[in-house]
């Protein structure tokens, strides 16, 4: 009875043994074809839809005010160029009534950005240069956008309000802009931190949108180097 036992116990390990080596892959693969297949008669009854791409898809806002300004005016680097130092006085950040709140719309496709601000408190008349820059909060980032190529920022801001369309074309000219050494650095965003190359597409600019490192930033005659207003993007959740 013993050895019949054993023998018994013998058997039932080959055959467990032979279950576990050959037939359970087997079984497996079967069941995964049959899931992948499944898989595949479902999404052949999913509807696309192509045009769809030109709608909104990612929405970002941004309330800019002075006290994310990262600097006074008056510790503007002395080696800045003229272009850069403020011609008026300068109003500390903290005096500083202007604020404003700034959306930026991204289409599903990521073929133009659509960009809307309403600022107060600034004198429109002393507006000299409003730009989208790539940068962490406190960083003076290059410039993934200036305005100024999209037509008359003055007249666009005429009643406090600013609305532009920006494409790939207005992201490859800012970056193309420059016409000496300092624009080689402070104009157009780097695809890639220390590497060469920089973001020619909404694609590259959403990019940075989704890392949270784009602002806007608002120059006036009295706050030129650093700006009058900033606002960080960030994403709209709902």
């Amino acid at each position: 009875m013993r050895i019949k036992s054993i023998f018994t116990t013998l058997i039932s390990l080959v055959i467990f043994t032979f279950f576990i080596v050959f037939a359970l892959p087997i079984i497996n693969a079967f069941a995964q074809d049959k899931d992948q297949a499944v898989a595949l008669s479902q999404s052949s009854n999913i509807k696309l839809d192509p045009s769809k791409g030109k709608e909104i898809g990612f929405v970002y806002d941004a309330f800019l005010s002075p006290y994310q300004e990262p600097g006074e005016e008056e510790n503007t680097p002395k080696v800045a160029p003229p272009s850069l130092k403020s011609t008026a006085p300068s109003v500390p950040r903290n005096q500083r009534k202007s604020h404003g709140h700034g959306i930026v719309r991204f289409t599903k496709d990521l073929s133009k950005a659509f960009v809307d601000v309403q600022v107060e408190g600034v004198n429109l008349k002393d507006i000299v240069m409003f730009h989208i820059h790539c940068g962490k909060p406190d960083v003076l980032g290059p410039i993934q956008v200036d305005f100024a190529l999209t037509g008359d920022i003055q007249k666009n801001f005429a009643d406090g309000n600013f609305s532009a369309e920006v494409t790939d074309e207005i992201i490859e000219k800012t970056a193309n802009s420059a016409n000496d050494l300092l624009g080689v650095y402070t104009l157009g965003c780097p695809i890639e931190s220390g590497k060469p190359g920089k973001v020619k597409t909404i694609a590259g600019m959403a990019h940075y949108g989704r890392r949270r490192e784009l602002y806007f930033n608002l120059h006036t005659k009295g706050q030129t180097f650093y700006g009058d207003i900033r606002g960080q993007l960030h994403p709209v959740e709902n």
